[in-house]
Formats: structure tokens, sequence, C-alpha cells
């Protein structure tokens, strides 16, 4: 009976047919009133399984969200679906947390969004205490893990819930959790009788490459005009610096992006992520202070111009592109001072060993990923202990294969140089004395006379600093990021040094795309003939949405649905997926009389094209 009144809630209400495999028989878990750990990809549909029970089980849904300054654009979505949702935060005058107060207590509020720091005071328990509460829901539940890339203090705390509300179901929800990080949900929201629900880590629908570009700007501005003309996405980039820069830099090559970092002010930050909710074809680029819990499904790009310091620090971002499910492209490019900054920000963090030890094995195992010759998304998914059978078909390395080659000569040169100049010397140095440059300083250590001086003249200053960096990133060098980026050989290799092993490494191509033989547009999934009718509906929908993000009208997978199927009335329009009772009374006319005069005026222009082609022939 339970799950009857919650897929009706599905159908009625948020216009789906039936429920994916895992939700239905996580919501079953959390309206029975079981304590609930769920780790499902993002786009898989996490807020469906506590939106649902919230409904089914009597009282008000209560939802820990980790960012207030997206609240109310959760908030907007649900109320869009006609329910009472609200939520509490420090945005808030005196008088309307009052009014919010008020309607929760009189059992009017279906969800109620807080953050943890706001949950935890002792008014908001003390509140919660005088009301009948369906569930409580942690969503991004991997910041209560302290190993993790976005730690929040507060959620320590929330394993106080167990305590005060025994009686009340927990439903914990993450996309990004390896092994420890489940442990530390667990220990620290005290779960240990939850049942756990793990989702494939796999998002099928985003393609991944990443590149070794000479001009990561310029490499990025060709992969957005091949694959990208006017579709809204994220860059994230490193250093506050760099994201003001290549903000701008877009704006001068005629794209619409702002910047957004934690060196803004609170008001510029709201205004560009407000435009970037709300407006189609805005580009952000940002620091990760950018992205947590962002609902916009149509974001069809996220780029890196810098590399991430953690496979989950990755696999999250790029997660932000094709919640809709619809194809997306995840995009990098790096470089070896990515490897030196990124470590040295990590030994000059206020970090323990032990903290450092693991960040560093987190990074070790990002540049794995980044140099890896075969399937990226087997490896991304290996990472999270989640299998995939066969290469995936959908990655620049199964599309375009790099191809590889005997490094063992090449790698011994450079060793050797390394440990013949001292081994207090970068990169770039190096380099010099490899392709045998002809500079003072060079003289004036004397490295002019050594073997290694001109013995790799045959290869380009650039190749020898991409083999650098693989050489790095495999851990046969080591970069003292604490003094001036000098590096020095390790005991791995020793081995090749003395002949004793031999080195394959990918050949590195300068990326337009990641081989993408079709381009990642979702116009690209509207047949030519209904183009336009696709820029109709979104017109449309723009002018219905009232200043408020476009896609909470309908998304852009509904209107895809739409002009496909084409509906003609209120029953064939209720078919269309993503389209339930409050959205089919409240915009469906406007949509069905569109779709009927594009339609009527399509067969005008055929029949003229006919009479036409009858008068020649004629």
């Amino acid at each position: 009976m339970k799950h009857t009144d919650a897929l009706d809630i599905l159908q009625t209400i948020y216009g789906y047919d039936k429920f994916r495999p895992q939700q239905a028989r996580i919501i079953d878990a959390v309206i029975d009133g079981k304590d609930v750990l769920v780790l499902m990809p993002t786009g898989g549909g996490k807020s469906l399984c506590y939106q649902v029970p919230a409904l089914v089980r009597e009282g008000t849904g209560i939802v820990v969200s980790p960012l207030i300054a997206l609240m109310q654009d959760q908030v907007d979505a649900l109320k869009a679906l006609n329910l009472n949702a609200a939520f509490i935060n420090s945005s808030m005058s005196a008088q309307a947390v009052a009014q919010t107060e008020d309607e929760l207590l009189a059992g009017n509020v279906d969800l109620l969004y807080v953050a943890p720091e706001r949950l935890l005071m002792s008014s908001t328990l003390n509140l919660l205490d005088q009301c009948k509460l369906s569930l409580f829901a942690i969503d991004e539940a991997h910041c209560v893990s302290q190993w993790g890339h976005d730690f929040r203090k507060d959620y320590l705390g929330l394993n106080i819930l167990h305590e005060r509300y025994p009686m009340v179901p927990r439903i914990a929800l993450t996309a990004t959790a390896d092994q420890r990080t489940r442990a530390e949900i667990v220990a620290n929201l005290a779960l240990d009788n939850a049942e756990q629900f793990i989702s494939s880590f796999d998002r099928p629908n985003i393609r991944y490459a990443i590149s070794d570009a000479g001009n990561a700007k310029e490499s990025m501005l060709r992969f957005l005009d091949e694959h990208h003309d006017g579709d809204a996405g994220i860059v994230y980039c490193l250093s506050r610096r760099k994201v003001d820069e290549t903000a701008a830099w877009l704006c001068k090559q005629g794209r619409k992006a702002v910047p957004y970092h934690a060196g803004l002010d609170a008001q510029t930050r709201e205004a560009h992520q407000s435009r970037f909710l709300r407006e189609d074809g805005i580009i952000v680029v940002a620091t990760i202070a950018f992205g947590m819990g962002i609902d916009k499904p149509d974001v069809r790009f996220v780029v890196h111009l810098n590399l991430p310091k953690s496979i989950e620090a990755y696999y999250q971002e790029t997660g932000r592109a094709g919640r809709d499910g619809q194809p997306a492209n995840a995009w990098m490019s790096y470089g070896l001072q990515d490897v030196i900054n990124l470590r040295s920000m990590m030994q000059d963090s206020d970090a323990d060993e032990q903290h450092k030890r693991v960040e560093h094995h987190k990074l070790e195992s990002m540049l794995g990923l980044a140099e890896l010759s075969t399937c990226r998304r087997q490896a991304l998914l290996a990472y999270f202990d989640d299998e995939l059978p066969k290469p995936c078909d959908n990655c620049d390395n199964c599309l375009n294969p790099p191809s590889t080659w005997d490094a063992t000569e090449a790698a011994q040169k450079a060793l050797s140089c390394a440990y013949r100049t001292g081994q207090r010397f970068g990169v770039n140095y190096l380099v010099d004395v490899l392709i045998g440059k002809d500079a003072e300083r060079i003289r004036s250590f004397g490295h002019d006379k050594q073997s290694t001086f001109g013995i790799g003249s045959d290869r380009s200053a650039t190749e020898w600093r991409t083999l650098y960096r693989q050489l790095i990133a495999k851990g046969l060098l080591s970069v003292d990021v604490g003094g001036h980026g000098s590096v020095s050989i390790t005991e791995s290799a020793r081995p090749f040094l003395r002949g004793e092993r031999t080195l394959e490494l990918r050949h590195i191509k300068t990326s337009k795309g990641g081989g993408a033989k079709k381009k990642r547009n979702k116009a690209e999934q509207v047949a030519p003939a209904d183009r336009g009718l696709w820029e109709k509906l979104r017109g449309l929908r723009t002018s219905l949405s009232e200043g408020k993000p476009a896609y909470l009208v309908f998304s852009d997978a509904t209107l895809i649905d739409m002009v496909d199927r084409k509906p003609m009335s209120h029953e064939q329009m209720s078919d269309v997926s993503g389209v339930g009772k409050h959205k089919l009374e409240k915009y469906g006319d406007a949509f069905i009389e569109l779709i009927r005069e594009h339609d009527m005026f399509a067969d005008m222009d055929d029949e003229v094209a006919q009479t036409e082609a009858d008068y020649l022939t004629d």
C-alpha cells in the first residue's frame, strides 16, 4: 500500500512513470522507518529518495543542506510542483523566520531545508521537539568525513539526531564516497544499523577527456566552439587570479562568462550564481568554492584548467554536468606546474602528517588517472570499488586510443641529468641541459661539461617537459615543493636507471575535445527538422519562468521528449516525461498551443513547397 502511495506521488506530482530500481527500495525502507545510507551518482535521482517518503509519511521532512545560497532554488523547484516547502537560514528577517516557524508548528510544511549550523542551534532543536517529523535527510553526507575535500565540522554534530529523535528515520545521501569516507559517514552519523544502498558510480552520459595542451585556454576555446556553442557550463581553476583572468578572457572571445571565488564579496557571488541558474548559456569560471549542491540540470560541460587534488574532487566536480541525463562533456587540461602547486599547497597546510600522507596518496591516484592510456571510466569507477566490465567507448582514450612508446632510454637520460646536476634544479633547467642550450647559468655551474649536456637534442623542450611530468606522475622523480621545485630521483627510479626494467609511456596529443566524433550539444539531440520547435519551446519556457530558473518550468529532457511526441492534448501531454498534474494544469495549454501552431505552419510550408514543385513539373 505504501509503495502504491509513493508511486502515485511520483506519477501525479513529478510526472514520471516509474521509479528506478534502487529508488523504489530506498523509498520503501525510509517509509518503513529505517535508517538508510545512499550512494548514488549526481543525476541519479537522490532527491526523490527523501522527498517522496517525506510526502508519504506523516509530518515534516527536515533536509540538512550545506549551502544556504542554494536553498532558495531547491525550495523554488518544490513549489513549482505545488508542494509546501520552506527553509530557515540566516539570510531571512526575524519576521520571515517567525512566519515559517508558525507554518511548521501548524503542520503546513512538507519539507524544511536547514544548514547543519542552524539545525544544531538549541532554538531550532527546541522547535523541532514540538513538531511531527517524518524524516531527516542529510544531503552531501560526505561532508562529515575529515579526509574528504568538502569537510564541514558542523556535520560531526549531526549524530545528535539519532540520540534526540530515535524514532525518526534518517537518510544520508552522497554522490562521492570511497570506502574510507563511507566508514566515516556510518561512524560519525551513528548509522551502524542503517541499510546501505550503493548504486553504480557510472555517469554514462558524461564523456571524459584529459589533455596535455600547450595553450590550455586556446584549446578550451576550440573545444567550446566545436561542442558547446551557447551552452551553460563550469570552468574550474586552481587560483582566484586565474579565475578572474579566464572569465575576462572568455568574455573577450564573445562568451557570457562570470567569475566565482571566495575573494569576491557575497553580493557579487550571489549575483553571478543567480545568472548562472536563471539565464541560458552562462559559463561560471570558479575555484572549488562553487558547485556543491548545484541543482541546475542542463550544465552541458565542466572544464578543469588545472589538475584537481583528488579523484573524489574530480568526480564530484565533473558530476555537475549532465544531471538531466543528456550528453555532457568533462574536459581537462593540466601540466607539470599543477603537480608542483598542489604538492606545495599540501606541504604548507596545517594538517597533521597522517592527513598529508592521505592527501598525497589521493593526488597520486589523480595523476595516475590523468596519465592513463586505457579506458578512463573503468579506472575512475575502480577507484570507488565499482566495476565496468568493458571499456566505455565514451572517453578520449576509448574514442581515440593513445599510442605508447618505449621511453626507457629517454627516461634514463632525464633521470641521469637530474642526478649528475646534483638533484637541486627544477625541470626547466634540466631540459635546457638536455637540449644543450647555450646559457650563462649552465656554464657557471659547469654543467655544459657534463655527459648529459646536449644528449637530448633529438627532442624538443616541450617533449622533455612532458616526459619529466610523466616521470613525476609515476613517482620516479620527486619535487621539492618547499624549495625551488628541484627534482630528485626516488628509489622507484633505480631499476630503470640500471636497465633492469623498461618503461612504456603514452604519446601525448593535443586534444580538441577528447577525440569526440560527434557534437555534445543538447540541440544535437533534436532532429534537424525540429530545431525550430525546440528553440520556440525554450523561448516559451523562459517567458513563463517569471525570473526564476527556466528549468523549473520544464527541464531540457522534458522539452526534448515534448519535441519527439508533439502532444496536441492534455492527455498526450501527460505522457511526456516530467509533466506532472500541477505543471500540466499550469503550463500545458501554452505549450500545446505553441506545438499546434508550429505544426500548422509546418504543414502550410509543406503545401507551398509541393505547389511550387507541381508548378515546376507542369
